[in-house]
C-alpha cells in the first residue's frame, strides 16, 4: 500500500547555513563546508525559512519510506560535522610481530604486520587527519569533518591488515576500531 505523503523536517543549528538545490544539500559552518548529493533519492527536499529544511516523498512505499529518515540522518551528521567533527579511535593488535605506522605524503603505512616485508599503503581521504596518539600506546586517530571519509579510511585500514590463510580464532593481529565519536571541544 503506498502512503499519499511521508514529510520530515530537520532544523538548521544556529552558526550554520544550508542550501538546497536539486537535491544537493551544501552545510557551511564554522569548521568548513560540506556537500551531499541525495539525487538517487526521490524526494522533494527544500529549505523552509531560514532555519529549516522539509523532506516529502509522495506516494511512496515501504523502501521509499525507509529513505526518509536516512536522509535526515545524512543531513545531520552534515550539521555536527561543520560543527563539531568526528573523531574514530583505532588501536594495534599484535602478539609477536609490532606493527609499525606511520603517515607519508597523505598516505597511511602499515609495515611488519605478522613479520611480513611488504608495505600496506592505504590513502588518508580528503579532509581526514591522522594523528597517533601520545597518550596511548599503539594507536592513531582519525579526525575529520565528514563522517563518511573518516570511516572509510578506518575501514580501508582495517580491512588492509586482515589475516588470510590462516586461523582466524589465534591470529587475531590487525588494526581495529576502538572508539567512535563527535570531537569533544
Amino acid at each position: 500500500m503506498k502512503t499519499v505523503l511521508s514529510s520530515r523536517s530537520i532544523e538548521i543549528p544556529e552558526g550554520v547555513t544550508a542550501t538546497v538545490k536539486a537535491r544537493i544539500v551544501t552545510v557551511t559552518g564554522p569548521r568548513g563546508t560540506l556537500t551531499r548529493d541525495f539525487k538517487h533519492v526521490d524526494m522533494d527536499l527544500k529549505c523552509v525559512g531560514k532555519n529549516m529544511i522539509r523532506l516529502d516523498v509522495w506516494f511512496a512505499q515501504r523502501k521509499q519510506l525507509a529513505s526518509v529518515r536516512t536522509v535526515c540522518s545524512h543531513i545531520e551528521n552534515l550539521f555536527v560535522g561543520v560543527t563539531r567533527g568526528f573523531i574514530h579511535k583505532m588501536r594495534f593488535v599484535y602478539s609477536h610481530f609490532p606493527i609499525n605506522v606511520s603517515t607519508n605524503a597523505g598516505n597511511v603505512e602499515i609495515r611488519n604486520f605478522l613479520g611480513e616485508k611488504r608495505v600496506r599503503k592505504i590513502p588518508l581521504l580528503e579532509g581526514v587527519s591522522y594523528l597517533r596518539s601520545a597518550d596511548v600506546k599503539d594507536q592513531i586517530e582519525l579526525t575529520g569533518n565528514d563522517i563518511a571519509a573518516v570511516s572509510l579510511t578506518c575501514a580501508r585500514i582495517q580491512q588492509a591488515t586482515s589475516v588470510r590463510k590462516k586461523d582466524l580464532r589465534k591470529f587475531l593481529d590487525g588494526i581495529y576500531v576502538s572508539e567512535k565519536g563527535i570531537i569533544e571541544e
